[in-house]
């Protein structure tokens, strides 16, 4: 009874008799089945990539970002439900400005995750409330500190990473992002490996339609969180077809000679 969630799943202060919260892993299940979300911390900054996935065909591709602006130097990108990742943002958004109007400075990648991470585990802990079905990953630069990448789970854990994918393909993209060389990478290359990830791991069967949505903070951005210019992603995506045509073509020369 207990590994399927029965009669213990209505309320999430109550665990399952081998020590689960069912109502945490339901909201996990929640961000794998949205589309695919990478970030890579890069030398020179943090490059953000997320496959939208569009459902309507008369739908505006650009409504409903996932590539939110926190502050100036910090952005997020959002996996799971839309409507519990704008809860997230608005509460970072509001934490950031309270920093820079008490300390009179920007506020740190650390703080504002460790600020997040608590509220997204507040909502964890009572059966008033359910768990966010959403996570986040959080990029900043800074000429003092530098890129940094962290990313919160629907449980409020938080993990810094150099990077990491989320969403419907997030194992192979993981397995892709492992061979990157991602200390001497720049970020003008992160937007091309990106890209070539979400294509490659893109189902054509499921969804047919998506729209690649990127940002990054990086020094060409001068430290300011932008989306990144739209003629760059459209190259990215033409290379990125092309590389996936080569491969078809070369697996089609493999089978014909085996």
């Amino acid at each position: 009874m207990s590994s399927i969630g029965t009669g213990y799943d209505f309320l999430t202060s109550t665990y399952s008799p081998d020590g689960r919260v069912f109502q945490v892993e339901y909201a996990h299940k929640a961000v794998d089945k949205s589309g695919t979300v990478v970030g890579l911390r890069v030398k020179d900054g943090v490059v953000f990539g997320v496959e939208k996935l569009i459902k309507e065909n008369l739908w505006e591709p650009t409504c409903n970002p996932r590539v939110f602006t926190v502050d100036k130097h910090i952005g997020i990108a959002a996996g799971g439900l839309l409507t519990d990742a704008r809860d997230i943002v608005n509460y970072a958004r509001n934490e950031a400005q309270q920093y820079r109007s008490f300390y009179e400075e920007i506020i740190p990648n650390k703080v504002i995750t460790d600020r997040v991470s608590n509220h997204v585990h507040y909502s964890t802990l009572f059966s008033g409330l359910r768990p966010l079905g959403a996570s986040v990953i959080i990029g900043s630069y800074t000429k003092r500190e530098g890129a940094n990448m962290t990313m919160v789970e629907p449980s409020g854990l938080s993990f810094g990473y150099y990077g990491i994918a989320i969403g419907k393909a997030k194992l192979n993209a993981n397995t892709a992002i492992e061979r990157l060389d991602l200390p001497n990478m720049t970020a003008r290359e992160a937007v091309k490996e990106i890209t070539k990830i979400i294509y490659a791991n893109h189902d054509d069967m499921k969804d047919k339609l998506f729209y690649l949505e990127m940002s990054w903070v990086c020094e060409e951005t001068n430290g300011l969180h932008k989306l990144v210019p739209r003629e760059l992603v459209t190259e990215a995506e033409e290379l990125a077809k092309k590389a996936l045509k080569d491969d078809a073509w070369e697996d089609d020369e493999s089978d014909e000679d085996a």
